[in-house]
């Protein structure tokens, strides 16, 4: 792969308006700067690779047929979204992908005037882009509003909605499609299969030829059929493409058409742009265009850590090889399985995301990826508990926000025994506050019903996990991104008291309560206080609901309880503990909260949020220290 330093036309490129001036054979040239450019940056900062290399040339098409920012590209999800960055201004700054106070990888309304609209989950495009052109209709501007959908988004039920409201209205709004089988997994479900249905030019045009051949050797009826089929070529393409559901919902259908051929994207957009109503682009790419790695595995490259470019393999971590939380839950729910033939493992596009791809493999009929689609997931679970099964549904903590409200009405309210596996719980790192899974306790610590855990290692995490599935009620366990503690793993489940504390030291002076991750950094912070004097107890909660009443009388023993959780302050741990204390009478005890201020937290290393918001050995040892005054 060519070096940076032999891009010629990137450096030139400020914003879209520098595009228009380009040939047809720069734009390709430039097409290839803006991939190395990509390809260069997210080896050292990681990041989202292989969707943002599928639509370089139709970011670069839709930036040189429209008048962005007048016109608005919504780019659903966003983390398709860098070839954009790079052509709207922030090529100079794009090196700074992903790091704390650099550009985010996502689309953000305050970094720069051409992102319309700050995505990070899949799906809001049409309805976004469908509120905007309202609101420009209704303010006589007549300007083009673009949303860019795919990437399995648009087997979510939100989309459909959207196009829904939006053939009704008959609002001007343009979908483009971008129709690369995949979302982070392999795309699945029927509409995928529909979706698949693409006419290869060659083979439609010999099979409209041998037709019209077959209907002229009719007499005298045959050239009368011919011509109405003429008349209704476009609805028998129609039928022969997945045109025909979108035309139900009142677009006007254009494709599929090929996604990295910039003189066929640009004559369509050119059409397009003129049309009034609802227009649907279907565009085919392939995932991961140009980069030999991430097209043959476009799953592994959608979101990478760092990587040798010319190997396409992972930067090695220093250290010993410690498993990761995904793994454990992974390799633990194989071992359940062979023993439970009625655990169902779901999840929602991310079998490999959530370390369920070697259960899939294993139980292949025990096992379901419902592609983007959360409510659906959990409502499915649900199905499946009413019928004896036990279903584990393993999805991001910040995604399982989005069915919120089947887990209250489909789960808690009939109180069926789905197991909800959180993965990345708490801080994530670089992807910032679109995926931050730092609202978990509080949104699920109200709901009736539910049990609610945090493992403090990967080894606790297996036997909560084989608690969860004894117990008959909803249970939902907690447990961050990345690698493990290192503990040595028992080989045996142990069931877990359901709401009982584990006490790892007793203290006279000071007791921290901790949750989770924040358990290990609380036992070094209480042996940092020791040698300076300090007699400081540290209890794992295990749960944040149950909570178990003795945590009453430890914290009156001490006269001081430190509460310490990665997730925000707000209904959390910390706030669990306040009204059990409130609700019993007790008010002889200082307490102090550590966790997640009540914000949006920014993107960054994990380590380094972490120790800015003092959810850190130092930072346990500074909020005690001031405690113990």
């Amino acid at each position: 792969m060519a070096d940076s330093k032999d891009n010629i036309l990137l450096p030139k490129i400020n914003g879209p308006e520098d595009l228009k001036g380009l040939s047809r054979g720069e734009l390709a040239r430039l097409a290839e700067e803006i991939r190395r450019r990509i390809i260069e940056t997210v080896s050292r900062r990681g990041g989202h690779l292989a969707p943002s290399l599928g639509v370089v040339e139709l970011t670069i098409a839709l930036h040189y047929v429209f008048d962005v920012p007048k016109d608005k590209i919504i780019w659903d999800v966003g983390h398709q979204a860098y070839a954009h960055k790079i052509i709207t201004g922030r090529n100079d700054q794009f090196h700074t992908l992903r790091t704390y106070g650099g550009l985010s990888g996502f689309p953000k309304r305050r970094e720069s005037p051409y992102d319309a609209f700050d995505t990070g989950h899949s799906s809001t495009s049409i309805s976004a882009g469908l509120g905007i052109s309202t609101a420009k209709a209704f303010k006589g501007e007549k300007s083009k509003v673009i949303c860019v959908i795919g990437d399995g988004s648009m087997t979510a039920g939100m989309a459909f909605e959207g196009l829904n409201q939006t053939g009704y209205t008959e609002k001007d709004l343009l979908v483009v499609l971008n129709d690369n089988a995949m979302s982070i997994a392999p795309n699945v479900g029927a509409f995928s299969s529909f979706l698949s249905r693409k006419m290869a030019g060659r083979r439609f045009v010999y099979f409209k030829k041998e037709l019209q051949n077959f209907l002229k050797s009719i007499p005298g009826v045959g050239e009368n059929i011919l011509n109405l089929i003429r008349k209704s070529e476009d609805s028998f393409i129609t039928f022969f493409t997945p045109g025909m559901l979108f035309e139900a919902f009142k677009f006007r259908y254009i494709g599929p058409i090929q996604g990295h051929r910039l003189d066929q994207l640009i004559e369509t957009f050119n059409n397009a742009k003129n049309l009034d109503g609802p227009v649907l682009v279907h565009v085919l790419t392939v995932k991961g265009k140009g980069y030999e790695p991430a097209e043959k595995d476009p799953a592994h490259y959608h979101g990478v850590g760092s990587f040798d470019v010319s190997t396409g393999t992972p930067q090695k971590s220093d250290g010993p090889k410690v498993p990761t939380y995904t793994e454990v839950f992974g390799k633990t729910m194989v071992e359940l399985g062979k023993r439970n033939k009625k655990i169902f493992a779901i999840t929602a596009a991310m079998p490999e995301g959530t370390g369920l791809n070697s259960f899939a493999e294993a139980f292949p009929d025990r096992f379901v990826d419902v592609g983007i689609a959360e409510q659906h997931a959990v409502t499915f679970a649900a199905g499946l508990a009413t019928e004896g099964f036990r279903p584990v549904v393993a999805i991001y903590s910040t995604f399982l926000q989005r069915a919120y409200d089947q887990i209250i009405h489909d789960v808690c309210l009939q109180n069926l025994p789905v197991v909800f596996c959180l993965d990345r719980g708490g801080i994530v790192g670089e992807d910032g506050p679109t995926h931050h899974g730092h609202f978990d306790i509080t949104y699920l610590r109200s709901l009736p019903n539910m049990i609610l855990m945090a493992p403090k290692d990967e080894n606790e995490l297996r036997h909560m996990l084989y608690t969860a599935l004894k117990q008959s009620c909803p249970v939902a366990i907690r447990y961050p991104r990345g690698k493990g503690v290192g503990v040595e793993m028992d080989q045996r489940f142990k069931s877990i008291p359901v709401g009982e504390v584990e006490v790892l030291r007793t203290g006279k002076d000071l007791t921290i309560i901790a949750l989770g991750s924040m358990v290990y950094p609380s036992v070094e912070a209480a042996e940092i206080l020791e040698r300076e004097g300090l007699s400081v107890g540290v209890i794992n909660s295990r749960f944040a609901k149950p909570l178990d009443r003795a945590l009453t009388d430890y914290a009156q023993s001490a006269g001081k309880v430190l509460v310490v959780e990665e997730n925000i302050r707000h209904g959390g741990l910390g706030g669990a503990f306040l009204e059990m204390l409130s609700d019993l009478g007790i008010d002889n005890v200082r307490v102090r909260r550590i966790g997640l201020p009540d914000r949006f937290i920014e993107h960054g290393p994990a380590t380094f949020l972490r120790e800015k918001y003092g959810l850190d050995t130092k930072g346990i040892v500074k909020e005690a220290r001031d405690l113990c005054r």
